[in-house]
């Protein structure tokens, strides 16, 4: 999806990754996702902006594994796709998503107009669009892509009922 600038499923991994392994997991796989990505990226490399980016990303590790200690989706195994409670579930995941999303958008946008000397309203005014655009994604991606990937990773981790992985 590297054609499409905000639109990545990265939010969704790291996320799932401080949801199933716990909090300093999460947190280093944001920090060395963005470390690969942001090294690589294609519109060019600003170390301000990798930290910041990297600061940014390792809150959905943090978030992901604190939705779990709170025990959202705890329940995922036992419901199904007809079950209200499923759906409710997946809302949650879905807004929790939205909002990580609108506060990595804000922060990181700030951080990259103010590095070259622009008002912080300038950023919230030219990564509008990029951000929404990311933001709606993350609220889909989350919604349909969280309950799927927990229950799943959680089957493979814990096949005959011990801890695999």
């Amino acid at each position: 999806m590297i054609g499409i600038p905000n639109i990545k499923f990265m939010d969704l991994f790291v996320f799932i990754s401080g949801y199933l392994m716990g909090a300093i997991p999460g947190i280093m796989v944001g920090i060395l996702t963005w470390l690969v990505y942001g090294t690589l990226n294609p519109y060019g490399f600003n170390l301000v902006i990798l930290g910041a980016t990297c600061l940014g990303e390792s809150i959905y590790g943090l978030v992901g594994w604190l939705s779990a200690k709170f025990g959202l989706g705890s329940n995922l195994p036992s419901i199904k796709l007809d079950d209200e409670a499923f759906w409710w579930t997946n809302l949650k995941f879905g807004i929790i998503g939205f909002f990580l999303t609108f506060i990595y958008d804000l922060f990181t946008n700030i951080v990259s107009v103010v590095i070259v000397g622009l008002p912080p309203i300038m950023a919230i005014i030219q990564g509008a669009p990029f951000a929404l655009a990311h933001e709606i994604s993350n609220f889909f991606f989350f919604f349909f892509g969280c309950s799927i990937l927990v229950t799943s990773i959680k089957k493979i981790m814990f096949e005959g009922g011990e801890r695999k992985i």
